[in-house]
Protein backbone atom coordinates (compact mmCIF):
# COMPACT_ATOMS: atom_id res chain seq x y z
CA UNK A 1 0.00 0.00 0.00
CA UNK A 2 2.76 2.18 0.77
CA UNK A 3 4.63 1.76 -2.45
CA UNK A 4 1.14 2.21 -4.55
CA UNK A 5 0.95 5.67 -2.81
CA UNK A 6 5.10 6.47 -2.98
CA UNK A 7 4.38 5.56 -6.77
CA UNK A 8 1.20 7.68 -7.16
CA UNK A 9 2.96 10.75 -5.64
CA UNK A 10 5.91 10.38 -8.55
CA UNK A 11 3.38 10.17 -10.73
CA UNK A 12 1.62 13.26 -10.27
CA UNK A 13 4.70 15.28 -9.02
CA UNK A 14 6.27 14.45 -12.87
CA UNK A 15 3.18 15.01 -14.31
CA UNK A 16 2.82 18.25 -12.62
CA UNK A 17 6.47 19.10 -13.47
CA UNK A 18 5.73 18.53 -17.16
CA UNK A 19 2.23 20.27 -17.11
CA UNK A 20 3.56 23.41 -15.48
CA UNK A 21 6.22 24.24 -18.49
CA UNK A 22 3.74 23.38 -21.06
CA UNK A 23 1.53 26.12 -19.77
CA UNK A 24 3.54 28.44 -19.53
CA UNK A 25 5.02 28.17 -22.94
CA UNK A 26 1.19 28.43 -24.26
CA UNK A 27 0.87 31.43 -22.57
CA UNK A 28 4.05 32.86 -23.46
CA UNK A 29 3.19 31.36 -27.38
CA UNK A 30 -0.54 33.73 -27.15
CA UNK A 31 1.68 37.21 -25.73
CA UNK A 32 3.80 36.39 -28.98
CA UNK A 33 0.90 36.11 -30.99
CA UNK A 34 -0.95 39.52 -29.55
CA UNK A 35 2.06 41.03 -29.91
CA UNK A 36 3.00 40.37 -33.36
CA UNK A 37 -0.90 41.14 -34.01
CA UNK A 38 -0.08 44.88 -31.84
CA UNK A 39 2.59 45.35 -34.16
CA UNK A 40 0.47 44.63 -37.17
CA UNK A 41 -2.02 47.19 -35.93
CA UNK A 42 1.31 50.13 -35.14
CA UNK A 43 2.21 49.29 -38.60
CA UNK A 44 -0.93 51.03 -40.34
CA UNK A 45 -1.21 54.04 -38.03
CA UNK A 46 0.91 55.92 -36.16
CA UNK A 47 1.30 55.16 -32.45
CA UNK A 48 1.85 59.22 -31.54
CA UNK A 49 3.06 59.88 -27.66
CA UNK A 50 1.88 62.95 -26.06
CA UNK A 51 5.20 63.34 -23.90
CA UNK A 52 8.57 62.97 -23.75
CA UNK A 53 11.04 64.56 -22.11
CA UNK A 54 14.03 63.41 -24.01
CA UNK A 55 14.43 67.42 -25.11
CA UNK A 56 15.44 68.19 -21.45
CA UNK A 57 17.70 64.84 -20.95
CA UNK A 58 19.79 66.71 -24.02
CA UNK A 59 20.28 69.79 -21.55
CA UNK A 60 20.75 67.86 -18.31
CA UNK A 61 23.40 65.63 -20.09
CA UNK A 62 24.80 67.67 -23.41
CA UNK A 63 24.05 71.10 -22.49
CA UNK A 64 22.03 71.15 -25.30
CA UNK A 65 24.85 70.27 -27.53
CA UNK A 66 23.52 67.83 -30.40
CA UNK A 67 25.62 68.72 -33.71
CA UNK A 68 28.26 65.57 -32.54
CA UNK A 69 25.83 63.37 -30.60
CA UNK A 70 25.12 60.05 -31.96
CA UNK A 71 21.01 59.46 -30.37
CA UNK A 72 20.86 56.29 -32.48
CA UNK A 73 21.92 53.90 -29.69
CA UNK A 74 22.46 55.58 -25.82
CA UNK A 75 22.07 52.11 -23.89
CA UNK A 76 25.86 51.92 -23.22
CA UNK A 77 26.87 55.71 -24.00
CA UNK A 78 27.05 57.65 -20.43
CA UNK A 79 25.83 59.36 -19.17
CA UNK A 80 22.71 57.86 -20.24
CA UNK A 81 23.22 54.02 -19.85
CA UNK A 82 23.33 54.66 -15.73
CA UNK A 83 20.75 56.84 -15.71
CA UNK A 84 17.31 55.76 -14.34
CA UNK A 85 15.62 58.16 -16.80
CA UNK A 86 16.95 57.50 -19.98
CA UNK A 87 14.35 55.90 -21.91
CA UNK A 88 14.92 57.24 -25.68
CA UNK A 89 17.01 57.13 -28.52
CA UNK A 90 16.26 56.31 -32.52
CA UNK A 91 16.83 52.57 -32.16
CA UNK A 92 14.54 51.83 -29.48
CA UNK A 93 11.67 54.62 -30.91
CA UNK A 94 11.97 52.10 -33.58
CA UNK A 95 11.41 49.13 -32.02
CA UNK A 96 8.60 50.33 -30.45
CA UNK A 97 6.63 51.44 -33.87
CA UNK A 98 6.74 55.41 -32.85
CA UNK A 99 4.75 56.68 -35.81
CA UNK A 100 5.24 60.60 -34.03
CA UNK A 101 6.71 61.81 -30.94
CA UNK A 102 5.45 65.82 -29.33
CA UNK A 103 9.01 66.62 -27.80
CA UNK A 104 8.84 68.22 -24.57
CA UNK A 105 10.35 72.21 -24.72
CA UNK A 106 10.49 72.05 -20.54
CA UNK A 107 11.94 74.60 -18.13
CA UNK A 108 11.36 74.53 -14.39
CA UNK A 109 9.25 76.82 -12.33
CA UNK A 110 12.07 78.30 -10.89
CA UNK A 111 12.82 79.97 -14.11
CA UNK A 112 9.30 81.76 -13.75
CA UNK A 113 9.78 85.54 -13.63
CA UNK A 114 13.43 85.63 -14.55
CA UNK A 115 14.57 83.25 -17.97
CA UNK A 116 11.64 81.27 -18.72
CA UNK A 117 11.28 82.41 -22.11
CA UNK A 118 14.58 82.40 -23.04
CA UNK A 119 15.16 78.69 -21.41
CA UNK A 120 12.06 77.65 -23.24
CA UNK A 121 13.20 79.07 -26.69
CA UNK A 122 16.49 77.13 -26.18
CA UNK A 123 14.56 73.91 -25.83
CA UNK A 124 12.49 74.61 -29.02
CA UNK A 125 15.82 75.11 -30.24
CA UNK A 126 17.19 71.79 -29.23
CA UNK A 127 14.86 70.16 -30.64
CA UNK A 128 14.49 71.69 -33.95
CA UNK A 129 18.34 70.63 -34.38
CA UNK A 130 17.78 67.09 -32.82
CA UNK A 131 15.93 66.64 -35.82
CA UNK A 132 17.53 68.41 -38.29
CA UNK A 133 20.53 66.39 -37.60
CA UNK A 134 18.94 63.17 -37.61
CA UNK A 135 16.67 63.64 -40.78
CA UNK A 136 16.12 59.41 -42.01
CA UNK A 137 14.75 59.12 -38.56
CA UNK A 138 12.58 62.71 -37.82
CA UNK A 139 10.34 64.61 -39.55
CA UNK A 140 9.64 68.22 -37.92
CA UNK A 141 6.03 68.39 -38.67
CA UNK A 142 3.59 71.18 -37.62
CA UNK A 143 0.10 69.80 -38.40
CA UNK A 144 -2.26 66.83 -38.39
CA UNK A 145 -1.99 66.07 -42.19
CA UNK A 146 2.38 66.50 -41.56
CA UNK A 147 2.08 63.27 -39.22
CA UNK A 148 0.39 61.20 -41.69
CA UNK A 149 2.73 62.19 -44.18
CA UNK A 150 5.65 61.64 -42.00
CA UNK A 151 4.42 58.17 -40.98
CA UNK A 152 3.81 57.25 -44.70
CA UNK A 153 7.83 58.14 -45.57
CA UNK A 154 8.22 55.88 -42.51
CA UNK A 155 9.79 59.00 -40.45
CA UNK A 156 9.01 59.90 -37.00
CA UNK A 157 6.86 63.01 -36.94
CA UNK A 158 8.31 65.40 -34.65
CA UNK A 159 6.16 68.43 -33.11
CA UNK A 160 6.95 70.48 -30.52
CA UNK A 161 4.50 71.08 -27.06
CA UNK A 162 5.15 73.64 -24.51
CA UNK A 163 5.32 72.27 -20.73
CA UNK A 164 3.97 74.86 -18.80
CA UNK A 165 2.23 78.32 -18.90
CA UNK A 166 4.87 80.05 -17.30
CA UNK A 167 7.28 79.76 -20.27
CA UNK A 168 5.17 82.20 -22.37
CA UNK A 169 5.73 85.30 -19.09
CA UNK A 170 2.12 85.88 -19.01
CA UNK A 171 2.52 87.23 -22.74
CA UNK A 172 0.19 86.47 -25.94
CA UNK A 173 2.97 87.89 -27.74
CA UNK A 174 5.05 85.35 -26.82
CA UNK A 175 2.55 82.53 -27.17
CA UNK A 176 2.23 83.87 -31.16
CA UNK A 177 5.76 83.51 -31.58
CA UNK A 178 5.88 80.16 -30.00
CA UNK A 179 3.61 78.78 -32.66
CA UNK A 180 5.63 80.41 -35.24
CA UNK A 181 8.58 78.17 -33.92
CA UNK A 182 6.52 75.20 -34.35
CA UNK A 183 4.92 74.96 -30.91
CA UNK A 184 1.57 72.52 -30.84
CA UNK A 185 0.35 72.83 -28.07
CA UNK A 186 1.31 74.17 -24.35
CA UNK A 187 0.19 72.59 -21.14
CA UNK A 188 -1.27 75.68 -18.92
CA UNK A 189 0.62 75.61 -15.97
CA UNK A 190 3.62 72.74 -14.26
CA UNK A 191 4.75 72.47 -10.66
CA UNK A 192 3.39 76.06 -10.12
CA UNK A 193 0.58 78.44 -10.91
CA UNK A 194 0.92 81.56 -13.37
CA UNK A 195 -0.66 84.51 -12.86
CA UNK A 196 -3.36 83.60 -14.67
CA UNK A 197 -4.07 79.81 -13.85
CA UNK A 198 -4.46 77.51 -10.58
CA UNK A 199 -1.95 74.32 -10.80
CA UNK A 200 -3.00 70.43 -9.69
CA UNK A 201 -0.68 70.72 -6.25
CA UNK A 202 -3.10 73.40 -5.32
CA UNK A 203 -5.54 71.04 -5.08
CA UNK A 204 -3.60 68.66 -2.65
CA UNK A 205 -5.02 68.45 0.44
CA UNK A 206 -3.92 71.80 2.52
CA UNK A 207 -3.63 73.64 -0.58
CA UNK A 208 -5.77 76.75 -1.73
CA UNK A 209 -6.25 77.54 -4.96
CA UNK A 210 -4.96 81.51 -5.86
CA UNK A 211 -7.40 82.45 -9.09
CA UNK A 212 -10.17 79.74 -8.54
CA UNK A 213 -8.95 78.16 -11.77
CA UNK A 214 -8.46 80.70 -14.85
CA UNK A 215 -8.51 84.53 -14.47
CA UNK A 216 -9.78 86.38 -17.38
CA UNK A 217 -6.49 86.88 -18.82
CA UNK A 218 -6.52 83.44 -18.92
CA UNK A 219 -9.59 82.89 -20.57
CA UNK A 220 -7.64 84.72 -23.18
CA UNK A 221 -4.88 82.63 -23.54
CA UNK A 222 -7.29 79.87 -24.08
CA UNK A 223 -9.00 82.25 -26.80
CA UNK A 224 -5.45 82.92 -28.43
CA UNK A 225 -4.88 79.61 -28.70
CA UNK A 226 -8.15 78.71 -30.11
CA UNK A 227 -7.53 81.15 -32.84
CA UNK A 228 -4.03 79.96 -33.76
CA UNK A 229 -4.94 76.42 -33.84
CA UNK A 230 -2.41 74.97 -30.81
CA UNK A 231 -3.86 72.64 -28.66
CA UNK A 232 -4.55 73.34 -24.91
CA UNK A 233 -3.34 70.52 -22.76
CA UNK A 234 -4.57 70.28 -18.99
CA UNK A 235 -1.86 67.83 -18.01
CA UNK A 236 -0.43 69.54 -14.58
CA UNK A 237 -3.83 71.97 -14.11
CA UNK A 238 -6.28 72.25 -11.02
CA UNK A 239 -9.76 70.95 -11.50
CA UNK A 240 -11.22 74.05 -11.42
CA UNK A 241 -8.66 75.42 -14.37
CA UNK A 242 -9.95 72.23 -16.51
CA UNK A 243 -13.57 73.07 -16.01
CA UNK A 244 -12.95 76.48 -16.96
CA UNK A 245 -10.78 75.67 -19.57
CA UNK A 246 -13.44 73.28 -21.20
CA UNK A 247 -15.89 75.62 -20.88
CA UNK A 248 -13.98 78.65 -22.76
CA UNK A 249 -12.48 76.33 -25.05
CA UNK A 250 -14.35 75.81 -28.81
CA UNK A 251 -11.18 73.50 -29.90
CA UNK A 252 -11.27 69.79 -28.35
CA UNK A 253 -8.54 70.02 -25.48
CA UNK A 254 -6.06 67.41 -24.32
CA UNK A 255 -4.33 65.79 -21.21
CA UNK A 256 -1.00 65.33 -22.80
CA UNK A 257 0.41 62.67 -19.95
CA UNK A 258 -2.07 62.50 -17.89
CA UNK A 259 -4.48 59.25 -16.07
CA UNK A 260 -7.53 58.20 -14.38
CA UNK A 261 -7.71 59.51 -10.93
CA UNK A 262 -10.18 56.65 -9.69
CA UNK A 263 -7.51 54.39 -10.12
CA UNK A 264 -4.71 56.50 -8.47
CA UNK A 265 -6.34 59.46 -6.49
CA UNK A 266 -2.85 61.88 -7.55
CA UNK A 267 -4.00 65.32 -7.85
CA UNK A 268 -2.03 64.78 -11.70
CA UNK A 269 -4.74 62.46 -12.30
CA UNK A 270 -8.41 63.46 -14.35
CA UNK A 271 -11.38 62.51 -12.32
CA UNK A 272 -14.39 60.94 -13.94
CA UNK A 273 -16.40 63.96 -13.58
CA UNK A 274 -13.96 66.14 -15.63
CA UNK A 275 -13.50 62.96 -18.37
CA UNK A 276 -17.25 62.91 -19.15
CA UNK A 277 -16.68 66.82 -19.95
CA UNK A 278 -13.34 65.74 -22.26
CA UNK A 279 -15.85 63.55 -24.03
CA UNK A 280 -18.50 66.26 -24.44
CA UNK A 281 -15.57 68.55 -25.55
CA UNK A 282 -14.12 66.09 -28.25
CA UNK A 283 -10.86 65.65 -26.37
CA UNK A 284 -8.03 63.15 -25.64
CA UNK A 285 -6.79 61.67 -22.18
CA UNK A 286 -3.17 60.78 -23.43
CA UNK A 287 -2.13 57.68 -20.24
CA UNK A 288 0.90 58.25 -18.35
CA UNK A 289 3.16 55.73 -17.37
CA UNK A 290 4.90 57.14 -14.34
CA UNK A 291 4.22 54.54 -11.58
CA UNK A 292 3.56 57.44 -9.14
CA UNK A 293 0.14 58.05 -11.30
CA UNK A 294 -0.69 54.57 -12.20
CA UNK A 295 -0.21 52.58 -8.85
CA UNK A 296 -0.18 55.46 -6.51
CA UNK A 297 3.39 53.34 -5.05
CA UNK A 298 6.95 53.17 -6.11
CA UNK A 299 5.81 49.94 -8.84
CA UNK A 300 3.44 49.50 -11.64
CA UNK A 301 2.85 46.73 -14.51
CA UNK A 302 1.98 46.91 -18.07
CA UNK A 303 -1.71 45.51 -17.18
CA UNK A 304 -1.75 48.68 -14.57
CA UNK A 305 -1.32 51.02 -17.55
CA UNK A 306 -3.84 48.93 -19.08
CA UNK A 307 -6.56 49.65 -16.47
CA UNK A 308 -6.64 53.34 -16.59
CA UNK A 309 -7.13 53.02 -20.47
CA UNK A 310 -10.17 50.64 -19.78
CA UNK A 311 -11.28 53.19 -17.19
CA UNK A 312 -10.71 56.43 -19.82
CA UNK A 313 -12.48 54.39 -21.97
CA UNK A 314 -15.56 53.05 -19.81
CA UNK A 315 -15.95 56.58 -18.80
CA UNK A 316 -15.80 58.83 -22.00
CA UNK A 317 -15.73 56.58 -24.36
CA UNK A 318 -13.04 54.65 -26.58
CA UNK A 319 -12.77 57.56 -28.60
CA UNK A 320 -11.17 59.95 -26.21
CA UNK A 321 -8.09 58.17 -24.61
CA UNK A 322 -4.35 57.89 -26.24
CA UNK A 323 -0.75 58.15 -25.23
CA UNK A 324 1.10 60.04 -23.13
CA UNK A 325 4.11 58.48 -21.56
CA UNK A 326 6.32 60.95 -19.71
CA UNK A 327 9.30 59.00 -20.67
CA UNK A 328 12.63 60.86 -19.75
CA UNK A 329 10.75 62.73 -17.28
CA UNK A 330 10.20 59.78 -14.87
CA UNK A 331 12.82 57.63 -13.05
CA UNK A 332 10.31 54.66 -12.28
CA UNK A 333 8.50 52.84 -15.06
CA UNK A 334 5.75 50.25 -15.11
CA UNK A 335 7.13 46.57 -15.70
CA UNK A 336 6.78 45.84 -18.81
CA UNK A 337 6.88 49.40 -20.28
CA UNK A 338 10.48 50.24 -19.47
CA UNK A 339 11.51 52.30 -22.08
CA UNK A 340 10.23 53.36 -25.81
CA UNK A 341 10.96 50.49 -27.17
CA UNK A 342 8.12 48.49 -24.99
CA UNK A 343 4.78 50.54 -26.45
CA UNK A 344 3.82 47.17 -28.52
CA UNK A 345 3.53 45.20 -24.94
CA UNK A 346 0.54 47.51 -23.78
CA UNK A 347 -1.18 47.02 -26.72
CA UNK A 348 -0.69 43.46 -26.90
CA UNK A 349 -2.18 43.37 -23.50
CA UNK A 350 -5.31 45.16 -24.11
CA UNK A 351 -5.42 42.80 -27.48
CA UNK A 352 -5.35 39.95 -25.03
CA UNK A 353 -8.18 41.32 -23.03
CA UNK A 354 -10.97 41.69 -26.19
CA UNK A 355 -9.88 45.24 -27.30
CA UNK A 356 -11.62 44.91 -31.15
CA UNK A 357 -8.13 46.46 -33.25
CA UNK A 358 -10.46 49.25 -34.88
CA UNK A 359 -10.08 50.89 -30.71
CA UNK A 360 -6.90 50.01 -30.45
CA UNK A 361 -6.20 52.03 -33.67
CA UNK A 362 -7.77 55.10 -32.12
CA UNK A 363 -5.82 55.13 -28.89
CA UNK A 364 -2.44 54.57 -30.89
CA UNK A 365 -3.06 57.37 -32.98
CA UNK A 366 -6.41 58.40 -34.72
CA UNK A 367 -7.73 60.43 -31.31
CA UNK A 368 -5.33 62.50 -31.41
CA UNK A 369 -5.11 63.31 -35.39
CA UNK A 370 -8.82 63.82 -34.79
CA UNK A 371 -8.35 66.25 -31.84
CA UNK A 372 -5.30 68.06 -33.77
CA UNK A 373 -7.37 68.80 -36.82
CA UNK A 374 -10.56 69.70 -34.79
CA UNK A 375 -8.15 72.29 -33.49
CA UNK A 376 -6.94 73.42 -36.91
CA UNK A 377 -10.83 73.77 -38.18
CA UNK A 378 -11.58 76.15 -35.48
CA UNK A 379 -8.85 78.22 -36.30
CA UNK A 380 -9.70 78.25 -39.65
CA UNK A 381 -13.29 79.30 -38.98
CA UNK A 382 -12.11 82.19 -36.85
CA UNK A 383 -9.70 83.13 -39.21
CA UNK A 384 -13.34 82.90 -41.98
CA UNK A 385 -15.18 85.03 -39.57
CA UNK A 386 -12.70 87.61 -39.70
CA UNK A 387 -10.63 86.81 -35.87
CA UNK A 388 -7.75 88.74 -35.21
CA UNK A 389 -5.15 88.20 -32.47
CA UNK A 390 -5.68 88.78 -29.22
CA UNK A 391 -3.60 91.94 -28.04
CA UNK A 392 -4.38 92.17 -24.38
CA UNK A 393 -1.71 92.72 -21.49
CA UNK A 394 -1.94 90.77 -18.40
CA UNK A 395 -3.35 93.37 -15.58
CA UNK A 396 -0.27 95.03 -14.05
CA UNK A 397 -2.65 93.96 -10.96
CA UNK A 398 -2.74 90.06 -11.89
CA UNK A 399 1.70 89.72 -11.46
CA UNK A 400 2.83 88.67 -7.96
CA UNK A 401 5.07 90.98 -6.27
CA UNK A 402 7.84 88.69 -7.34
CA UNK A 403 7.61 89.08 -10.25
CA UNK A 404 8.16 93.05 -10.06
CA UNK A 405 12.38 92.92 -9.49
CA UNK A 406 12.39 91.72 -13.14
CA UNK A 407 9.39 93.75 -14.97
CA UNK A 408 10.09 96.99 -16.36
CA UNK A 409 6.44 97.73 -16.70
CA UNK A 410 3.93 98.29 -19.07
CA UNK A 411 4.33 101.64 -20.89
CA UNK A 412 1.27 103.46 -20.53
CA UNK A 413 -0.42 104.86 -23.78
CA UNK A 414 -0.22 108.84 -24.57
CA UNK A 415 -3.24 110.31 -26.88
CA UNK A 416 -1.41 113.33 -29.07
CA UNK A 417 -3.73 115.78 -29.74
CA UNK A 418 -4.30 117.01 -33.01
CA UNK A 419 -5.27 120.55 -32.33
Amino acid sequence: MNWCVIVLALLLSAQKSWSYPSARFEEANSFEKYLEKARTVLDRVPLIDGHNDFPYSLRRYENNQVGDLDINDLTTSEPWASSSSSHTDINRLRQGKVGAQFWSAYVSCSTQYKDAILKTWEQIDVIHRMVDANPTAFEFVKSAQGIEDAFSQGKIGSLVGVEGGHSIGSSLAVLRMMYDMGVRYMTLTHSCPTPWGDNSQLDDPGNVPIHDGLTPFGKDVIAEMNRLGMLIDLSHVSRKTMRDALETSTAPVIFSHSSAYALCNNTRNVPDDILQLVAQNGGVVMVNFFVSYISCGLTATVQQVADHIEHIRNVAGADHVGIGSDFNGVARTPEGLKDVSEYPNLFAELLARGWAETDLEKVAGLNLLRVFRGAEAVRDQMAADGGKPFDEWIPQADLPAESLPCSTGQIKSIKLSTE
